[in-house]
């Protein structure tokens, strides 16, 4: 793709996002989605492969669906009380319109078909946005509704995202299809929270960005995109693959990394909420997930060749290893000593 070009979509996306978590009134917030929704899509089918096509083409009628659904709801609450203020949602059926359109733009259950097709036919640069940039701005709205959404409908949509995310990721032998039933699981523990305390679902997308975004350009320097590959990848950059192992881990929210500490507040929060079986559930749901995190883990770290695995032999290039790796991979694993700091500011 033409650099010039490349600006102007990355720009787009930086314009599209700042403009809706800035905006107050419900129409500068659609603009800003629309805007992100057309800056991403050249980018998704920049490879020209049929894959790609079909990938920027489903992402494309999810994201117009869910944008109409956002301006409906908006105009819905417009119509009943005369507010156009974000803030203001009051009308309980905009407020239910608006969940389904927001669970539609992140891909949260039951709406996430979507999100591990289009993560599959996006090259990893693309599907780490995807990841985290793109679901920053709807993390915003429903952090800036949360008085008024349906605490019941988000905690069983929350727990169903838990499930699903974790028991359709097991089989899964495709880097960017299990990277994106994780995040449909991660969203579950988001999606949990909003209600009760929205900070903590701003620090657990912040988190969960941050540990991604290492896996994805890890997964992205060593070129691994499906199991039998990341398998040969030890041999050419073990100290990547041993950082990349631990990163998994951290993901997966074992103590004493940083992906424990989201989860350890959140479940200590709804404890507090005295929804100690909503809690037990979305933790039991969590070592799905630890299940194929640990299953990529092993194949990046403790499988070494020679095996019959069939894979294509990758040339060994010694091309120096994106330096944000190192920085982001240290955040992922060493940030958990920090959490007494966290309770005075939520």
């Amino acid at each position: 793709m033409n650099p010039q070009a490349k600006l102007v979509f990355n720009i787009s996306l930086l314009l599209g996002t700042t403009i809706t978590i800035s905006s107050n009134h419900w129409v500068l917030a659609w603009t800003g989605l629309e805007i992100n929704t057309l800056a991403i899509l050249p980018l998704i089918s920049k490879s020209h492969h049929p894959r790609a096509i079909e990938a920027a083409t489903k992402y494309f009628l999810v994201q117009a669906a869910a944008s109409t659904l956002v301006l409906f709801s908006s105009m819905t609450n417009a119509w009943h009380t005369g507010q156009w203020d974000i803030t203001q949602l009051t009308n309980p059926t905009s407020s239910l319109i608006l969940t389904t359109a927001l669970a539609m733009k992140l891909g949260l259950v039951p709406f996430h078909f979507w999100f591990p097709e289009v993560l599959q036919g996006s090259s990893l640069p693309v599907g780490l946005l995807l990841s985290t940039a793109m679901k920053f701005p709807p993390i915003t709205l429903l952090y800036m509704t949360s008085p008024s959404l349906n605490p019941t409908l988000l905690v069983t949509m929350a727990l169903l995202s838990a499930a699903l995310g974790g028991w359709m990721g097991l089989n899964q032998t495709q880097t960017r299809k299990i990277l994106a039933f994780s995040s449909i699981s991660h969203l579950g523990w988001m999606a949990i929270i909003i209600s009760y305390n929205p900070k903590l679902t701003l620090l657990n997308f912040y988190l969960y960005a941050l540990m991604t975004a290492a896996v994805f350009l890890t997964l992205n320097s060593t070129k691994a995109l499906n199991l039998s590959t990341l398998m040969t990848s030890w041999t050419k950059t073990p100290a990547l693959n041993a950082m990349l192992m631990l990163t998994l881990l951290s993901l997966a929210g074992l103590p004493p990394l940083t992906g424990f500490l989201p989860k350890w507040l959140i479940i200590q929060e709804l404890t507090k909420q005295e929804m100690a079986p909503a809690a037990t559930i979305i933790s039991l749901l969590s070592l799905l997930g630890l299940f194929f995190y640990l299953r990529l883990a092993y194949c990046a770290t403790i499988t070494l060749p020679p095996h019959t695995t069939n894979h294509m032999k990758q040339w060994h290039i010694n091309k120096p290893t994106n330096p944000m790796v190192a920085i982001l991979t240290t955040m992922s694993l060493m940030l958990l000593p920090v959490s007494p700091l966290i309770p005075p500011i939520i």
